[in-house]
C-alpha cells in the first residue's frame, strides 16, 4: 500500500520549471541530469523516476535475442516476433 508523507508546495517559474522539495530529492536519490517520467492526471501533475539506460538495455537484448533467432531459423513472422516480446516482458514482471 501506498505510503503518504507531509505535501511541500512549490512555485512554477516563468520558465515552467518546478522545484522538488530537498527532502523528497534525497528520499528518492533524485539529483541532476535525473530523468522524470512526467503526466497529467485529472487535475494532477505526476512524476516518476524512470532509469532511462535500463530500458535502453532491455531493448538492446530484446533485439539481440531477434537478432540471434533471425540468425538461426532465418525471417521470423510477426507472431514469432510478439512472442519473443511477450516473454520478455513476462521476465521483467518476475
Amino acid at each position: 500500500m501506498a505510503k503518504y508523507e507531509e505535501a511541500g508546495v512549490t512555485v512554477v517559474s516563468g520558465k515552467g520549471q518546478v522545484v522538488i522539495p530537498q527532502s523528497i530529492r534525497e528520499k528518492l536519490k533524485i539529483g541532476p541530469k535525473t530523468k522524470l517520467l512526467v503526466y497529467g492526471y485529472g487535475d494532477a501533475v505526476i512524476m516518476k523516476k524512470i532509469e532511462i539506460s535500463d530500458v535502453a538495455r532491455d531493448l538492446q537484448r530484446l533485439y539481440e535475442r531477434v537478432d540471434n533467432k533471425v540468425a538461426k531459423y532465418g525471417t521470423l513472422s510477426d507472431e514469432e516476433i510478439y512472442d519473443i516480446v511477450q516473454e520478455s516482458r513476462r521476465k521483467r514482471m518476475r
